[in-house]
């Protein structure tokens, strides 16, 4: 018998062979209904999966992550088998699950239109009443190319699982057989609500060089209530989308003549310095130097920090004077240089070092979005620079700040711990080291955390911040990472109390991430409604007449040498039409003028929020927002 631990640590016994689902069904309560794949030891496996030894065992429902990636592959295979039914020319590319749903990859000219997606939908509809039991086969690579002799993107997928000494399995649903790892729900009458959201062209493996092929996005829920609801949340993305309101309020432009290289607009860059001043005012409250170091540096440098071996095909590359330059993706070596500038004693430890600094990365252009995936961006490193024994506390230093920083914008959060990767360098030992140190800081402050296995740096451990906007959606955005690794790799020393030589330990952080992507993220946060004191513009100031325009210019003088950003909208319009029109711009507060105003040196005050708040003193305004300004207040 097999000693199988379930969630709470239950141990139950079953046969050896005994499946993922009879385990399910065993449990009894309808669980094998709702169970959409297993989690044995740590790894996602298919409900047909046949438990051979003592193991952990999580049965995943549409409420795990996992359980929501089997569902949208099922949904996946089904939206081909539609495709391959209405039309049987189709070539079939690849159909992952992806955040929020699905999208298969199809070769078929034309491409597909909407009132294609409309077919779709309603041969997909077909499929799920037909309730297609959905089974799983491997066979050998000679059988396998065979069966896919008609299907050249899946004989690619073959002869590449092969090489790799992979089973080749299959998964058929009535007619259709599709290559694929699973996994699947046991049959297509699961999927009980979807929808194809969206259709365009993409490359195959995302190379520009090969082919274009037409993607078909779609979603789908156990419950036709969770799928309104889903449809609901994307229509508020779309009302906040980044692009849409970078564009109407002005910030930034994405232009042709610099894909992912975004242009900063005279209000773009209030509120990136915005954000700059606040961000330099945090870290000297925690002690940190700024610094800055060059965008463009030699191949040696980036041969002797591994990053030219381990990530040189997102790095741009130049020759100067033959030899060979990389411009930085990261601004860690440059960190490192500026500490090795001196020598260090025990006692200059911690040195937190922080900088703003402008990296560029190589992404390929169907992956580019906005501000949130872009080519050249600022990442608001820090470099610590540390003894053993003071990792603890600095990772919870730096947990602590980040913590105040999410805090200030409203913004929950979620923390993972990302493990030693495949591709890593340097002595496990010291990866263990640091993998528990940062499990322990976090688990002494209090903090809830997932393990994310084997998506640490390839050069140590980290810990990753994970944001939740006002719609539910997460973005990752804050890292800290452990390093042991660089600093033997670049010989950096200290000397300790007993006069010797010692290497330091490193910490990488970050906060907001890349500037232009937390900036992408606020936007869709706030939907463009920024707080007062992150906003471009923060009072419209608009006199009824031109006999109000000169104390109107008085009130636009005061506000503005009290350190406010005002706009005076002196145009020949009604009053109605410019406070419409502030609003659309998302301004905080409109300060209308007339006679009375005028005579008692008041503001009528309207705020954007709260509408209406009448008439007061301008020094009593002034004081209100100063201290709302002051207080970050959202």
């Amino acid at each position: 018998m097999l000693n199988i631990t379930l969630k709470g640590g239950t141990v139950r016994q079953f046969e050896p062979g005994t499946t993922v689902l009879d385990v399910a069904k065993s449990l009894g309560g309808g669980l094998y209904k709702q169970v959409t794949c297993g989690m044995v030891d740590g790894e996602v496996v298919d409900l047909r999966y046949p438990l051979q030894k003592d193991c952990e065992l999580i049965l995943c429902t549409f409420e795990d992550e996992a359980g929501k990636k089997a569902f949208w592959h099922t949904a996946t295979h089904i939206m081909a088998q539609a495709v391959k039914r209405l039309y049987p020319e189709t070539k079939l590319a690849i159909g992952p699950a992806i955040d929020g749903g699905f999208y298969y990859d199809f070769d078929r000219k034309p491409a597909f239109s909407p009132e294609d997606l409309e077919k779709i939908e309603a041969e997909m509809q077909k499929i799920v009443k037909e309730a297609l039991p959905i089974e799983r086969f491997t066979l050998p690579v000679d059988q396998a190319l065979e069966l896919m002799k008609d299907e050249p993107y899946k004989q690619e997928l073959i002869k590449e699982h092969a090489a790799a000494g992979e089973e080749i399995s299959f998964y058929r649903q009535g007619e259709f057989t599709d290559v694929c790892a699973g996994p699947h729900l046991t049959d297509t009458g699961k999927v009980k609500a979807f929808k194809l959201t969206a259709t365009n062209a993409a490359y195959w493996r995302g190379d520009q060089n090969n082919q274009t092929l037409s993607r078909i996005y779609g979603t789908a829920f156990p419950k036709a209530a969770q799928l309104e609801e889903h449809l609901q949340r994307i229509e508020e993305a779309k009302r906040r989308d980044h692009r849409k309101l970078g564009k109407e309020l002005e910030l930034f432009a994405l232009l042709d003549e610099g894909p992912g290289f975004p242009f900063w607009l005279p209000k773009g860059m209030v509120l990136k310095n915005q954000l700059m001043e606040y961000w330099r005012e945090v870290h000297t409250r925690w002690n940190y130097v700024e610094v800055s170091t060059p965008i463009m540096l030699s191949r040696h440098l980036w041969e002797t920090s591994g990053h030219w071996y381990h990530y040189k095909d997102n790095m741009y590359t130049t020759v100067i004077d033959d030899q060979d330059f990389a411009i930085k993706p990261m601004n860690c070596p440059g960190g490192i240089l500026i500490y090795k500038q001196k020598p260090h004693s025990y006692k200059d430890l911690p040195l937190r070092m922080a900088e703003v600094g402008l990296v560029h990365r190589h992404e390929m252009s169907g992956a580019l979005h906005g501000l949130m995936r872009v080519r050249c961006f600022n990442q608001d490193d820090a470099h610590i620079f540390m003894t053993r024994d003071q990792i603890k506390d600095e990772i919870k230093n730096v947990v602590s700040l980040i913590d105040e920083v999410y805090t200030t914008f409203g913004f929950r959060y979620h923390i993972e711990l990302s493990t030693m990767p495949e591709d890593h360098m340097g002595d496990e030992a010291d990866w263990e080291i640091a993998t528990n140190a940062l499990r322990e800081a976090i688990t002494e402050l209090g903090k809830d955390f997932v393990i994310n296995e084997g998506d640490g740096a390839f050069y140590g451990p980290k810990l990753d911040f994970h944001l939740e906007d006002c719609i539910g959606r997460t973005w990752q955005c804050g890292t800290i990472q452990l390093d042991f690794q660089l600093p033997e790799r670049f010989e950096l020393e200290y000397t300790g109390p007993d006069n010797q030589k010692h290497r330091p330990i490193m910490i990488h952080r970050v906060a907001f991430g890349s500037i232009e992507r937390f900036i992408g993220i606020l936007i869709e946060h706030f939907a463009g409604a920024f707080p007062l004191w992150l906003n471009p513009v923060q009072v419209a100031v608009i006199p009824i007449g031109d006999a109000h325009l000169d104390y109107a210019k008085q009130v636009v003088d005061q506000l503005t040498k009290a350190g406010m950003r005002v706009k005076l909208d002196d145009r020949n319009e009604k009053v109605g039409y410019k406070i419409r029109e502030a609003q659309v711009q998302k301004i905080n507060y409109m300060l209308v003028i007339g006679d009375r105003e005028m005579e008692n040196g008041q503001v009528a005050v309207r705020s954007r929020k709260e509408g209406d708040k009448g008439a007061v003193k301008v020094e009593e305004f002034l004081a209100s927002a100063l201290e709302e300004i002051r207080t970050k207040a959202l």
